[in-house]
C-alpha cells in the first residue's frame, strides 16, 4: 500500500513537455518558493549542474528523454533511465510523494502502471480531467483518455473512481455521477453505455455513489453533474472538442473588442468583469489531469504547460498525496455488488 509521506517532496520531470526544460523548472522553482512544497527535479544531469542550488528543491540525474512523439510502450520499456521513469521510480521508492509530468501521456500513463503498479482489483487506470465550470466547482471528466476500448464493469469503476476524486479534491459530500450518453432516457446510447447504466442504476458502485442517470455533452460544462463518466475515446474527443471550441470562443471576443475605435472604449468597462471568467476556463488554472487507479499519485499536465500550469499540477499533486487520494480510491474500488464481474 502506498503512504504518502507529507513531508516527501512532489517529483517532476523537467524534461518533458513541449516547452520544457526551461518552463517546467520555472514553475518547480515557483511551487517551491510559493506554496513551501518539496519539489524534485528529475533531468539531464548537465542541465541540473548548470542550475544552481534551489532552496526546497533537490535534483535526481536521468540521462534519457522520452519524447512527445516517441511510442509509448517502446520507450517505456528502452529507455530505463529517462526522466519520466525515475519519477515513477521514486514515488515507487518512497522518495517522492507523487509525480508530475507535462510529457508524453502515453508513455507517463504506461511508466506509472509498470513502476508503480495497479491498486488491487482495478481493471484498468484511467485519466480524471478537471473540466471547468464557470462559477461552479469543475467537473470531472474520467476517462479521458487513457482506455480506447472499455467494458461496463470498467465504467462502473470509473465512477467509484471519479466519486473518490471529487470528493478529495473538491470536498463533496455525495457528488453526482452521471453516464454520458446521446440521451437521457436510460434506453438511449450503445451497447455499453445501456449495460453500464443498468449496473450502475441497480447500485454497482456502491451506495455512497450518487448516480444520476444519464448526462448529455451539453451537461459536460454545466452544475448539473460533478462526474461524468465515459470511455477513453469518446472522453478523449469530449475534452479536445470543448478546448478548441473554448479556445475559439476567447479569441472571436477577444477581436470583437479590438474591432473599432467604439469598441474598444466599450471594452475598458467590459473587460473587468470579462477577465474573471476566462481565468476561470483557462486550463492553466487546473494543473492537470489525475491518473487514478495506480499504487501512486500521478499527475499529467497539458504539454505545452507554462510555468504556472506547472505550479498548479504540483499543487494538485502535493494535495492528493497530502489527503491521501491513494486509499480513498482503493477504498471505493473495494465495493463490489453481488454478481458484478470485471
Amino acid at each position: 500500500m502506498f503512504l504518502a509521506d507529507d513531508g516527501l517532496p512532489v517529483a517532476v520531470d523537467a524534461m518533458g513537455g513541449d516547452r520544457a526544460p526551461e518552463e517546467i523548472v520555472a514553475g518547480a522553482f515557483e511551487a517551491a518558493k510559493s506554496l513551501g512544497v518539496g519539489v524534485l527535479l528529475v533531468g539531464e544531469p548537465s542541465y541540473l549542474d548548470s542550475l544552481g542550488p534551489c532552496p526546497g528543491v533537490e535534483y535526481l540525474a536521468a540521462t534519457e528523454t522520452v519524447a512527445m512523439d516517441e511510442d509509448p510502450g517502446r520507450a517505456v520499456r528502452q529507455k530505463r533511465d529517462s526522466s519520466l521513469v525515475r519519477c515513477a521510480e521514486a514515488v515507487h521508492d518512497g522518495r517522492a510523494s507523487a509525480m508530475v509530468s507535462a510529457g508524453n501521456t502515453g508513455a507517463a500513463m504506461a511508466t506509472a502502471v509498470l513502476r508503480m503498479g495497479r491498486l488491487p482489483g482495478v481493471s484498468r487506470p484511467a485519466i480524471a480531467t478537471p473540466i471547468p465550470v464557470p462559477g461552479s466547482t469543475p467537473t470531472i471528466l474520467i476517462d479521458a483518455g487513457a482506455n480506447v476500448e472499455c467494458t461496463p464493469a470498467m465504467l462502473v469503476q470509473f465512477a467509484q473512481m471519479g466519486h473518490a476524486l471529487a470528493v478529495e479534491r473538491y470536498g463533496m459530500e455525495s457528488p453526482r455521477v452521471g453516464l454520458l450518453s446521446i440521451g437521457e432516457e436510460a434506453t438511449k446510447g450503445n451497447a455499453l453505455v445501456k449495460e453500464a447504466h443498468a449496473r450502475l442504476a441497480a447500485g454497482a458502485a456502491g451506495p455512497q455513489v450518487n448516480f444520476i442517470g444519464n448526462v448529455e455533452g451539453r451537461d459536460v460544462m454545466s452544475d448539473r453533474v460533478d462526474v461524468v463518466v465515459t470511455d477513453g475515446y469518446t472522453g478523449n474527443v469530449v475534452l479536445k472538442t470543448l478546448e478548441g471550441g473554448v479556445n475559439w470562443v476567447v479569441r472571436a471576443i477577444l477581436e470583437a473588442l479590438n474591432s473599432t475605435v467604439e469598441v474598444k472604449e466599450a471594452a475598458k468597462a467590459i473587460m473587468p468583469a470579462l477577465l474573471p471568467m476566462a481565468g476561470e476556463v483557462d486550463p492553466e488554472t487546473t494543473g492537470g489531469a489525475v491518473l487514478l487507479g495506480v499504487n501512486g499519485v500521478c499527475v499529467i499536465s497539458h504539454g505545452s504547460s507554462s510555468a504556472r500550469a506547472i505550479v498548479n499540477a504540483i499543487k494538485v499533486a502535493h494535495h492528493a498525496a497530502s489527503e491521501k487520494l491513494v486509499q480513498r480510491v482503493e477504498a471505493a474500488i473495494s465495493y463490489r455488488a453481488e454478481g458484478e464481474q470485471a
